[in-house]
């Protein structure tokens, strides 16, 4: 990976690694979320978790910006973030510092080998937000992954994962077919623009073992600031009919479509 880049706008500090923007955070104000997806992660677990302090497992750190909003708005929450660029680790911390007091411990190593060494019932909501070049790569959207991911959540836990798709949703319904598979219910969260596939965007993928309150997700979004949408799993089916998980055991796998070039389109 290249060298991480910090572009200021006041106190927010964008992080951009590979061309990419990787991560947005306000220095002065860990509650601003100004990407995206972002949003729809905290919409996700402020509508789902269990109130109080939560037990979360982040693959892929980058600069932190959800880490920090839990510490801010779930205090007292242990926090593993699985990262294996340490340099970009090393450079988040020397030019946005964590606060004083935080439970964020950041492990420097990939997804596939840091959950591994993960006790069973461990998290109670594990982030999956992992890109190598602007995709995901194609070892955390099968299966298999999903169900060592359900190894590690604890009974009423949550998954969820920033996926990133093209109009049509090919890829992204076939991450959720793997994710119903392992887990029992899934659901994506996102713009209602990138739902109805007007352009190239990220979904939230929400995933449990228990059944998925749709109800009560649904009215969380519609007080979002941002005109945000619910696609259940029927939904998903009828967009993309057939679809079938992706799998290590055949061979079967492959990485996030790629992104348009930076300016075209960017994950915020």
């Amino acid at each position: 990976m290249g060298e991480a880049l910090f572009e200021r706008d006041g106190s927010l500090v964008t992080v951009v690694l590979d061309g990419q923007p990787q991560s947005a955070v306000d220095v002065d104000d860990p509650t601003r979320l100004d990407f995206e997806y972002v949003q729809h992660f905290a919409l996700a677990i402020e509508a789902l978790a269990a109130d109080g302090p939560l037990r979360v497992t982040h693959v892929g750190g980058a600069g932190l910006t959800l880490a920090r909003w839990l510490n801010h708005s779930r205090d007292g929450s242990p926090q593993i973030v699985l990262e294996p660029d340490a340099a970009l680790t090393e450079a988040v911390r020397r030019e946005l510092p964590l606060p004083r007091g935080h439970r964020i411990r950041v492990r420097p190593v990939d997804g596939l080998t840091g959950v591994a060494a993960l006790r069973d019932d461990s998290a109670d909501v594990v982030v999956l937000d992992a890109y190598a070049g602007g995709q995901v790569p194609a070892e955390l959207g099968t299966v298999e992954w999903f169900a060592e991911l359900r190894r590690v959540l604890a009974p009423g836990g949550l998954v969820l994962a920033n996926v990133a798709d093209e109009p049509g949703m090919a890829y992204a319904a076939r991450v959720a077919a793997g994710a119903r598979e392992a887990l029992g219910h899934v659901a994506f969260l996102g713009l209602h623009e990138v739902l109805k596939g007007k352009r190239f965007g990220n979904l939230v993928l929400v995933a449990t073992a228990h059944p998925l309150d749709l109800y009560t997700l649904r009215r969380a979004t519609a007080s979002a600031s941002l005109p945000t949408g619910v696609m259940g799993w029927d939904e998903i089916l009828r967009r993309r009919p057939g679809a079938t998980p992706f799998s290590e055991a055949t061979g079967d796998t492959a990485p996030s479509p790629p992104p348009p070039a930076r300016g075209a389109w960017r994950r915020r």
